[in-house]
């Protein structure tokens, strides 16, 4: 499932499809509030009803959100 540019989701706007791979799509945004460019990855819905998937997932989050401070 591509999410078109222009596409708000919450307070992120959505500019790019970045790549996709075994885990999901990762897109370029906008945070408006913020007013900064993000990497937002969206999982299958399929995955995000998997524990271990999830568990996988917010571990990357944490890593990269370790690498940007």
């Amino acid at each position: 499932m591509t999410i078109p540019s222009g596409t708000q989701l919450d307070r992120y706007e959505i500019r790019s499809k970045l790549g996709e791979g075994g885990m999901g799509e990762v897109y370029r945004a906008r945070d408006e509030k913020l007013n900064r460019d993000v990497a937002i990855k969206v999982l299958p819905a399929a995955l995000s009803q998997d524990a271990d998937r999830l568990r996988r997932f917010e571990q990357e989050a944490q890593a990269a959100g370790a690498l940007s401070t």
